[in-house]
């Protein structure tokens, strides 16, 4: 029944397997033998803190010259410092757009995919602008890609923007409707952290580094790539630098990420945020396995009510995250316009984030009208 239902209302996408892109390739491969003076690298997947020894251990001139000789790889390899990844990155986003570039030209290719590679290499040059901090690039697929706003390495509290459907390098962000793209959400996040606390060290990651699903199809009514996103954002939390506190803002399908991954983010991460959940693949709060307080919220007029909030043989993610039962801190969103408002300025969702996000739990309004969701937080007027 539950699949019937998919079908008839559009959720009828497959999934094609990804080929990793040939750059990646020949990086990973130029990677696995490389050394720095004399001394043999890490390997792409070791460890984060592996890594991170050994870049302390290195020069800045020695971190230079892996970031540009080996940008796919290091621009990706958690452990890296910010700043290392910020130039490897950069590199690496300029030999992708030379690459779409030429594709774009290709009389081989087909109308549609020249015009893909056009707007791809458009997308790698604003990306590549040398004030922005570029943490992670893969042009693999539809692309992987996340943004810092802020001092990351000098922050005290940092938020990670996980967004849902829809999302790949094309969209990470928009000239029309800003705040539906990951860079749109972060840098409203971020402009109402700073304006909320001025003096807060904090710093906002739009984290497009997972593969999304692509529309509102069977993929993104099951959890596979929620598994694969879930491990992804694991590694990521827990390979940040210093000892910042983490809190994750999660949306629509981003929110399935995060109930996934779940029960096994370390301990930095301190506050999951769902807006216009589908589920979190459990029943209830105690179903995520997080020290992390869970807290949830959802516009009247959001689209996302009217899915079923149930599992069955894979379909569906479960219990609703708004309903009093699952258990989730209940969250104002008033003003917030349907399902991609929820990061507008001037909206409770968006000043109760940044209220998250900078640790001012004691003004953050509640859904309920009372202090409800502000319950059993040290330092609120109710501890």
């Amino acid at each position: 029944m539950v699949f019937i239902m998919l079908a008839t209302t559009g959720w009828t996408a497959v999934h094609r397997p990804e080929e990793v892109s040939p750059l990646r390739v020949a990086a990973l491969s130029a990677w696995s033998k490389a050394r720095i003076d004399g001394r043999p690298v890490p390997t792409a997947d070791a460890p984060a803190r592996t890594v991170a020894r050994f870049f302390a251990d290195l020069d800045g001139a020695q971190r230079a010259r892996l970031a540009d000789g080996y940008p796919l790889v290091v621009g990706n390899l958690d452990g890296t410092p910010a700043a290392t990844r910020y130039r490897a990155n950069l590199q690496g986003l300029e030999q992708a757009r030379r690459v779409e570039e030429a594709r774009s030209r290709d009389v081989a290719l087909t109308p549609a995919d020249r015009s893909t590679a056009t707007r791809r290499s458009h997308r790698f040059a604003s990306l590549a602008q040398p004030n922005r901090q570029i943490f992670a690039f893969d042009p693999t697929g539809n692309g992987r890609v996340a943004e810092v706003f802020g001092d990351l390495a000098g922050a005290e509290r940092v938020s990670v923007i996980v967004p849902g459907v829809d999302t790949d390098v094309l969209t990470f962000e928009r000239t029309q409707r800003r705040l539906t793209s990951p860079v749109g959400m972060a840098e409203s996040l971020y402009g109402a952290q700073r304006a909320a606390d001025p003096d807060s060290r904090t710093a906002v990651i739009a984290w497009a580094g997972y593969t999304a699903p692509t529309g509102i199809g069977v993929d993104a009514a099951t959890g596979r790539m929620a598994v694969d996103g879930a491990t992804l954002l694991k590694s990521l939390t827990a390979a940040l630098p210093g000892d910042a506190s983490v809190a994750l803002f999660c949306h629509s399908y981003g929110s399935v990420v995060c109930g996934v991954a779940a029960h096994e983010l370390p301990r930095r991460v301190t506050d999951v945020v769902v807006a216009g959940s589908p589920g979190m693949r459990t029943e209830n709060v105690a179903g995520l396995h997080t020290s992390a307080r869970v807290w949830a919220t959802r516009d009247e007029g959001d689209w996302i009510a009217d899915v079923p909030h149930l599992e069955v043989g894979g379909l569906g993610h479960g219990a609703d995250p708004v309903s009093p039962a699952f258990g989730a801190r209940l969250l104002s969103s008033a003003r917030a316009k349907s399902h991609t408002g929820y990061f507008a300025p001037g909206t409770d969702s968006m000043d109760n984030f940044a209220k998250i996000g900078t640790g001012a739990f004691a003004s953050v309004v509640c859904a309920t009208g009372n202090d409800a969701c502000r319950r059993g937080i040290s330092g609120t007027e109710q501890d």
